[in-house]
């Protein structure tokens, strides 16, 4: 049981990685608006992407999971709307949890978007997370995977899960309270 949430620990933190590089790349190279930090915490991740994916992994990836690779590819078309469904809602909910929490969120630029809902959700990012979330389940997931059976196999996978997580707490702590 501790290496399964030593293993999703892993998981969330690369993908909240992945999504912060995701934000800032967006920022700086498609919008040209200048680096800022696309978290709501210090450190170079989005626990949102963290979220989004273990909850892509917990539904959709469970679909595919055990599929041959014939059937995988048919599911694509389902994967996709689950996971433009999961993130869209997760972002919602977020939006309304940092609004709560720091007065604000962070992509209130959705008022842009033709198709969007109180600025807080849009149809055009819903996409791109439907097409990110192929991309983490049919793509990268399998990759950490590996990763993890790697640092599991050199006994460095809860050692490194605990030091990760001290990581986000102490970040908690310096955002929130300092």
């Amino acid at each position: 049981m501790k290496n399964k949430i030593s293993r999703y620990f892993i998981f969330f933190m690369l993908y909240a990685i992945i999504g912060w590089c995701y934000e800032v790349f967006l920022e700086v190279v498609i919008y040209k608006w200048g680096f800022s930090n696309r978290g709501v915490l210090f450190g170079p991740y989005c626990p949102v992407y963290g979220v989004g994916a273990l909850a892509f992994i917990f539904t959709a990836g469970r679909i595919i999971k055990s599929k041959n690779l014939k059937e995988k590819i048919l599911f694509i078309p389902i994967v996709f709307v689950l996971c433009m469904l999961i993130a869209t809602a997760i972002e919602l909910i977020t939006s309304y949890l940092c609004e709560i929490v720091i007065g604000s969120w962070p992509w209130q630029t959705y008022s842009d978007y033709k198709y969007n809902f109180q600025a807080r959700i849009a149809l055009s990012p819903s996409i791109r997370f439907g097409l990110g979330g192929l991309i983490f389940l049919y793509i990268l997931q399998p990759i950490f995977e590996n990763i993890c059976n790697f640092l599991e196999s050199k006994k460095i996978l809860n050692k490194l899960s605990i030091i990760l997580m001290i990581v986000i707490f102490v970040d908690i702590i310096y955002t929130f309270i300092f």
